[in-house]
């Protein structure tokens, strides 16, 4: 029996991070047909008063009965969090789609971009057998750009394709916002400045590398996002090289991306590819692309060609993509597919 409005039940775990509350906005800006949402975070934010849909809601922590009945769960925050209560998800029934990437490599796992499904087949499980279609991982922002790329270029034979990411602070969630903003003050102000989250200065600056004190690093950052890519195109399509840089801006992914082909391209059935892929392209007359100009937009957003000057057949590409925003869209559009199946 087809399920009704009503009897649609879905959770996001993770609700309090800046995923999860995109998710919750996207999933009632789209018209997702969600009859409940429930919020679920960890406990030092659990009782968090929120809202869905218009109406007072609470963020609750998870306990045994936290995930019976739901159709769906959406894990958006920590991986910490997603490992730990990942298991029980699946157990109760629900289908998991994953924002954070640390379901991997569980059994029947499997990342999906479903707008890429008309130019590729979707990618096998990995990780061993494991209940269909129960465990899905949505990729980040920049790997949906990457594999987007690479998939609308396959039919032209690129001989080479790089993309050159730039990060946003919020990639490193609230605490990465909060130092920037701190920074900036500081800075301005000639003060000694925060450095917990990157142990360097990211205010007015552009790095290839944060602080060896950093409890995280931008070379694993960079790492995971190939990953991702290699996992999801195994081979159906060509693996850009893909590079990371810190950039001192709040939120949004910007990227060059070049690409290089022995044949000359047809531009315009190009463009035709990447629109399929789900890019949308801007006039050479209207302005580029920026991290504020996708603020809130579901798709990633591409200049024209530019010809190289010193390689032949060689092309630049400029765009844009909100980090949070391409994601969740992404999830919804999982969830949606595996409605109808």
């Amino acid at each position: 029996m087809p399920l009704t409005e009503d009897s649609l039940r879905v959770a996001i775990a993770g609700a309090a991070s800046f995923r999860g509350q995109d998710l919750k906005l996207w999933l009632e800006e789209s018209g997702f047909p969600a009859g409940e949402v429930r919020l679920f975070d960890e406990e030092p934010v659990a009782g968090t008063l929120t809202g869905v849909a218009g109406e007072a809601a609470v963020i609750q922590s998870i306990d045994d009965f936290s995930f019976k009945g739901l159709r769906f769960v959406f894990f958006t925050g920590s991986r910490a969090f997603a490992k730990q209560h990942g298991p029980a998800a699946i157990q109760a029934g629900a289908t998991v789609i994953d924002l954070t990437g640390e379901l991997a490599g569980v059994p029947g796992a499997r990342r999906w971009i479903p707008r890429l499904d008309a130019l590729v087949a979707p990618p096998v499980s990995t990780g061993g057998a494991g209940p269909l279609d129960r465990i899905c991982m949505a990729p980040t922002t920049p790997a949906i750009v990457a594999c987007s790329f690479s998939c609308a270029l396959r039919e032209f034979k690129p001989a080479r394709l790089v993309m050159i990411f730039f990060q946003p602070v919020s990639e490193r969630g609230r605490a990465g916002v909060e130092e920037l903003e701190g920074q900036m003050v500081k800075l301005l102000s000639l003060q000694p400045i925060p450095q917990e989250v990157f142990d360097c200065q990211v205010a007015f600056n552009m790095l290839d590398r944060w602080g060896a004190e950093s409890p995280e690093r931008l070379a694993d950052a960079r790492a995971g996002i190939g990953q991702e890519v290699q996992d999801y195109l195994g081979g159906r399509a060509p693996i850009p090289a893909i590079n990371l840089v810190q950039a001192p801006v709040f939120y949004g992914h910007t990227f060059s991306a070049y690409a290089e082909f022995d044949q000359p391209p047809d531009l315009t059935d190009l463009f035709a590819r990447l629109d399929a892929a789900g890019f949308r392209s801007v006039a050479e007359e209207d302005p580029g692309p920026s991290n504020t100009s996708v603020a809130g937009e579901p798709q990633a957003i591409i200049t024209g060609a530019v010809r190289d000057p010193g390689v032949p057949q060689a092309y630049w590409f400029w765009g844009a993509a909100d980090n949070l925003r391409l994601a969740t869209a992404n999830a919804t559009q999982i969830a949606e597919k595996l409605l109808v199946a």
